[in-house]
């Protein structure tokens, strides 16, 4: 539940590591949360800046690739710190196009994180959010996902199944009290893209983070980052398919 000053007081983080995740949290603990929650792999995750900030910080130990741990996942993170505000699910595997082609055990696998490991836990979040009769899904999804491109259509693919189940579940808690936030970010500097030509509109983990608060705060269901690729999707959704495979890599 929202703090007196109407704050976020508890924030659930699904892999603990990411950047985005991370860069969101602090903003929220920066604003009022004083309750947080990371659940990484191998129970690693940075937590002495939060607990600087006055934040009280619980570590969990969670694998995307296990959903049949997923629904004692957030029991657990409830248990140890309350109703659950803010739910933010932040892992996945960028993956590359040319490994997959050759790997396709592979490619099923980065799948399986990146669709699968986020229905099973979106969905055990949502009954929990829908118990509480409050609460925010945060679902970061992603521009490959809106129209996929040949350059990383195994990872766009998982992304574009993310977001209609992001869609669907949205529609599916209305009137419960929780809510999602769908977030299409463009490509995103930082560890993930390291190496690679940044696209253009590119952004940075802080301003999707910046970007997500923003919408926690307005009650946005939506949000483009940066916001002008809505506009820039909407044209593109509508090229020709010979267009869109020559579109550069």
């Amino acid at each position: 539940m929202r703090n007196a000053l109407g704050s976020v007081d508890t924030v659930l983080l699904l892999g603990g590591r990411s950047e985005i995740g991370l860069a969101i949290v602090e903003r929220l603990v920066r604003r009022g949360a004083r309750r947080v929650v990371l659940a990484a792999r191998g129970a690693i995750a940075p937590v002495e800046d939060l607990e600087r900030l006055g934040a009280e910080v619980h570590v969990l130990d969670f694998d995307a690739a296990r959903p049949e741990t997923h629904a004692a996942l957030i029991e657990e993170a409830a248990a140890k710190a309350g109703d659950l505000d803010v739910v933010i699910p932040a892992f996945g595997v960028l993956g590359s196009q040319a490994v997959y082609d050759a790997d396709p055990v592979a490619a099923a696998r980065d799948v399986a994180v990146n669709f699968g490991g986020h229905v099973s836990i979106g969905l055990a979040a949502a009954r929990r959010l829908r118990e509480q009769g409050h609460g925010t899904l945060v679902v970061l999804s992603s521009v490959a996902g809106v129209r996929v491109r040949k350059a990383n259509f195994v990872y766009g693919s998982a992304k574009a199944g993310l977001d209609g189940f992001a869609q669907g579940l949205a529609d599916a808690l209305h009137g419960s009290g929780a809510r999602v936030v769908v977030v299409r970010p463009g490509f995103v500097i930082g560890r993930m893209t390291r190496g690679m030509t940044p696209a253009p509109m590119s952004v940075t983990a802080a301003e999707v983070a910046d970007a997500v608060v923003d919408a926690l705060d307005t009650r946005k269901v939506t949000v483009w980052v940066p916001a002008r690729l809505r506009l820039a999707f909407a044209v593109m959704r509508l090229l020709p398919r010979p267009l869109w495979r020559r579109l550069p890599r």
